[in-house]
C-alpha cells in the first residue's frame, strides 16, 4: 500500500498540502485484517493494567487499640462491649471495608502484537492514516499549528506518532490543543490509536514501527 507523504511547513494560504513523494507501507504491519475480538482483548488488558491497586481499610483485627474489656458485663447501665476495636467506636476498625485488590491482567505477547498491527491496519484501511515528513513548527507556536491542522482536516481528534524522540517544538505547540496527542513510536498502543479519529505518522515514526515488528 502506497501513501503520499505530506508536510506541515509546505502549506500556504489557499494552497493544497505540499507533497514530498510516496511511501510504501509494509503489508505485514498495515495490511492485517482487523478483528473486533482481538482489539477488545488488548484494550481491556491495557485499561485493566492502568488501574491502581485498591487501598485496603483497617478492619477490627488491624487496629492497634487495647484489647481490654470496655466495662463490666452487667451493672454498668450501658451496652455490653468487648474492647475499643469495635467498629462502633471512634478509632475502631472498619466494618466490611474494602480489601486490597490487584486489577492487572496477563495477555500473550503474540496477541498484543497482533492487536497493535490490527489497530494500525484499521486506520490504513479506513483512510484515516496520514504520513508526514516531519513535525517541524516555526517557533513552536500553538496558533500556527492550529491553523495548519485546520487546513489539513484531520478530523476531531488526531494522534501523532513521532520517532524515537519527540519533536520539542511540536510538543510545545500541541500541548494546549485538547484534540491533539503526541507519542513516541515506542509508546504506540491500541487504545490511543483506536480512540482518535486520525492517526498521523512521521517518516521516523513509520520506520520505528516497522522495525519494531520486523526486528
Amino acid at each position: 500500500m502506497k501513501v503520499k507523504v505530506q508536510t506541515l511547513s509546505g502549506l500556504g494560504a489557499g494552497t493544497d498540502t505540499a507533497q514530498t513523494g510516496d511511501v510504501t507501507l509494509d503489508d505485514a504491519v498495515f495490511g492485517v485484517e482487523p478483528r473486533a475480538d482481538i482489539l477488545h482483548r488488548v484494550v481491556t488488558w491495557q485499561l485493566s493494567n492502568r488501574r491502581g491497586m485498591a487501598r485496603a481499610a483497617r478492619e477490627r483485627s488491624d487496629v492497634a487499640r487495647t484489647g481490654k474489656k470496655f466495662g463490666k458485663q452487667k451493672g454498668g447501665g450501658t451496652a455490653r462491649h468487648g474492647d475499643r476495636r469495635a467498629p462502633i467506636f471512634i478509632g475502631g476498625g472498619k466494618a466490611h471495608g474494602p480489601r486490597a485488590r490487584l486489577f492487572t491482567l496477563g495477555l500473550n505477547k503474540k496477541v498484543r502484537v497482533l492487536g497493535l498491527k490490527m489497530a494500525l491496519s484499521s486506520k490504513a484501511a479506513g483512510g484515516n492514516l496520514v504520513v508526514l515528513d516531519n513535525l517541524d513548527i516555526p517557533e513552536g507556536k500553538t496558533k500556527t499549528l492550529s491553523e495548519q491542522l485546520g487546513k489539513l482536516g484531520f478530523g476531531k481528534t488526531a494522534l501523532f506518532i513521532d520517532g524515537e524522540a519527540l519533536n520539542v517544538g511540536f510538543a510545545r505547540a500541541s500541548s494546549n490543543l485538547g484534540h491533539v496527542n503526541l507519542l513516541p513510536a515506542a509508546g504506540a498502543n491500541v487504545y490511543d490509536i483506536m480512540r482518535h479519529e486520525t492517526l498521523v505518522l512521521t517518516r521516523a515514526g513509520l520506520e520505528k514501527l516497522e522495525a519494531r515488528f520486523n526486528g
